[in-house]
C-alpha cells in the first residue's frame, strides 16, 4: 500500500496495520473537496512566492484535470484519499507534485475537507426540508377544516382538525432548518494552514484559502483547528434529532394507515406486499425510516463516545467521524424525500377520521366547560361528565343520557345548547384561540407558514 511517509522507518507495516488503519473507501465521498482545497492551497503558495509560478501553474492543471476525470481515475491502493490525489497528480505533472504539500499536514486536509464536504450537504438539505414543508402546508391548506381526534396519551382527547396535525408537523421541520442553518455557521470556518499541530515556518495566507473555499474566517488556532471534531458532533446529534422527528410522522402513518385506524391509505409507489398475503399494503418505508432512525441516534452516541477523552491535538481516533457522519446525512436525505412522498401521495379517509371524532368522548372538556359557563364550579362539572362517560356505553354521548343527568341542574335551554356543544363540528369551530383548529384561527398559521415557506433559510417564529 502506498503511504505519504515512511522514510524513518525500516520495515514495511502489517498487513494487518495497513488494512485496519486504511480510510480511502470512506473518504471517496470527499474526493472533490480533497482537489478543491488542494487546488485553493497551490494557489496560496503561489501567490505568496512559496513555490514558483509556474510550479503552481503545473500542479493546479494536474488537479484540475483529476476534477475533470472523476473519482474512478484515483488509485486505491493507498492509505487514504490525500495520498490517492498527490498519487494521482505525480502521474500526471511528475516531480513537481511533491511540493503540493508545503506547508500543510494531512491534519488540516481532512479537517478541511470534511467542513467543506458537510456544508455542500448542507446546502443539499436546505431544500429538501423546504420541501417537505411545502407537502405538510398544501395537506394542511386542503384539510383545514377535516375534523379528526386529537390524540393525548394516544387515547382521544378532543376533536381537531388535520390541517392542525399538519401544520404541528410544519413547525417541528422549521425547527430543524433553523438548527441546520446555526450548524452551518460552525461548519464554515477553515483549517487549511494550521498544518499538523502549530502552523508551519513557510509565510502562507490562511486568510486567502478561507475566502478562496467560500470559508467565513480561517479558525484562529492551529491546535483547535487540526483537532476539534464538535462541528461533525453537531452534525450527528442534528442527524439524529431530525430523524426522530421524521420517525414520529413515519409512526403516526404505519398507524393511521392500519385497518384499526384507517385514516389513510398511502400511495402505491411508497407501499409494498407480501409474498405470502395479497392483500397487503405494507407502509414499509415509514417503517424503514422509524428503524433507521436508531442508526442515526447511534451514530451520534458512538463518536460522543470516541470524542470525549481525546486530549488537544489530533489523534486517529477521529477518522472514524466520517462513516457515521456520511450514514447519517444520507438517512435523513432520504428520509425527507421519503416522507415528502408518502405525504404528497396520501389518500386521507376523511368521513373515518370524523367518525373516529365523534367517540372516545372527545367533546368531554366542551361540556365541562359549557356547565362552568352557566356557573357551575369547574370541578363539580369535571365530576357531573365523569359520570355521563360512565353510563354512556356506547363509547359516545348518548342524548337522552345527557339530558336525564342535566334536567334537574340547568334549564330546558341550557340542555338544548349541551347538547350542541357535542358536536364536534362545534368543538373545533369554538376554538380559535392562538394556535388552535378554529378557521380564523388556523387561517392566521396558515398564512404565518406561508410566509415563511417563501422565505429563504428559516427565520425564527418571533
Amino acid at each position: 500500500m502506498r503511504k505519504l511517509w515512511g522514510g524513518a522507518f525500516g520495515d514495511e507495516s502489517d498487513s494487518l496495520v495497513d488494512r485496519f488503519g486504511q480510510s480511502i473507501e470512506s473518504d471517496l465521498r470527499f474526493w472533490r473537496e480533497d482537489v478543491l482545497g488542494s487546488i485553493a492551497h497551490a494557489q496560496m503558495l503561489g501567490r505568496t512566492g512559496i513555490l514558483a509560478s509556474t510550479e503552481t501553474e503545473a500542479i493546479v492543471a494536474g488537479l484540475q484535470r483529476i476534477l475533470d476525470e472523476g473519482p474512478d481515475s484515483l488509485p486505491v491502493d493507498v492509505e487514504d484519499i490525500h495520498t490517492a490525489v498527490e498519487v494521482r497528480l505525480g502521474e500526471l505533472v511528475g516531480g513537481v507534485a511533491g511540493k503540493l504539500h508545503t506547508a500543510r499536514s494531512r491534519n488540516d486536509q481532512v479537517a478541511t475537507d470534511t467542513r467543506l464536504f458537510l456544508r455542500g450537504r448542507i446546502d443539499e438539505l436546505i431544500p429538501a426540508i423546504k420541501s417537505l414543508q411545502g407537502a405538510l402546508y398544501d395537506t394542511a391548506r386542503r384539510h383545514r377544516s377535516t375534523v379528526m381526534p386529537g390524540y393525548t396519551h394516544q387515547q382521544p382527547a378532543q376533536p381537531i382538525t388535520l390541517g392542525l396535525h399538519q401544520l404541528g408537523h410544519f413547525w417541528a421541520f422549521q425547527r430543524v432548518g433553523r438548527r441546520l442553518i446555526h450548524l452551518r455557521e460552525f461548519v464554515n470556518l477553515s483549517p487549511m494552514g494550521s498544518a499538523a499541530v502549530a502552523g508551519t515556518g513557510f509565510p502562507i495566507d490562511r486568510d486567502s484559502t478561507a475566502t478562496a473555499l467560500g470559508f467565513a474566517a480561517p479558525i484562529p488556532n492551529a491546535l483547535d483547528a487540526t483537532s476539534d471534531r464538535s462541528f461533525v458532533l453537531d452534525a450527528l446529534h442534528w442527524a439524529a434529532s431530525a430523524m426522530i422527528d421524521l420517525s414520529r410522522v413515519a409512526q403516526e402513518l404505519v398507524l393511521w394507515s392500519g385497518a384499526e385506524y384507517g385514516f389513510v391509505r398511502l400511495a402505491d409507489a411508497v407501499t409494498t406486499g407480501s409474498s405470502i398475503m395479497p392483500q397487503k399494503r405494507n407502509p414499509d418505508m415509514a417503517e424503514l425510516i422509524r428503524g433507521r432512525t436508531g442508526r442515526a441516534i447511534g451514530n451520534w452516541t458512538a463518536f460522543a463516545a470516541t470524542m470525549k477523552a481525546l486530549p488537544l491535538g489530533y489523534n486517529r481516533d477521529t477518522q472514524d467521524d466520517k462513516p457515521g457522519l456520511f450514514e447519517s446525512l444520507d438517512l435523513v436525505a432520504d428520509a425527507l424525500g421519503l416522507t415528502e412522498l408518502m405525504i404528497r401521495g396520501a389518500d386521507w379517509q376523511v368521513e373515518r377520521m370524523r367518525d373516529a371524532a365523534r367517540h372516545g368522548f372527545s367533546t368531554a372538556t366542551d361540556l365541562a366547560d359549557f356547565l362552568a359557563s352557566t356557573g357551575m364550579p369547574f370541578r363539580e362539572a369535571h365530576e357531573l361528565v365523569g359520570t355521563l362517560v360512565k353510563r354512556c356505553a356506547s363509547g359516545a354521548f348518548e342524548p337522552p343520557i345527557v339530558a336525564e343527568v342535566l334536567h334537574e341542574r340547568l334549564t330546558k335551554a341550557e340542555i338544548d345548547e349541551a347538547l350542541r356543544r357535542l358536536a364536534v363540528e362545534r368543538s373545533v369551530r369554538q376554538r380559535n384561540s392562538l394556535g388552535g383548529p378554529g378557521a380564523a384561527a388556523i387561517g392566521i398559521q396558515l398564512r404565518h407558514a406561508r410566509k415563511l415557506l417563501q422565505r429563504p433559510g428559516f427565520a425564527s417564529l418571533t
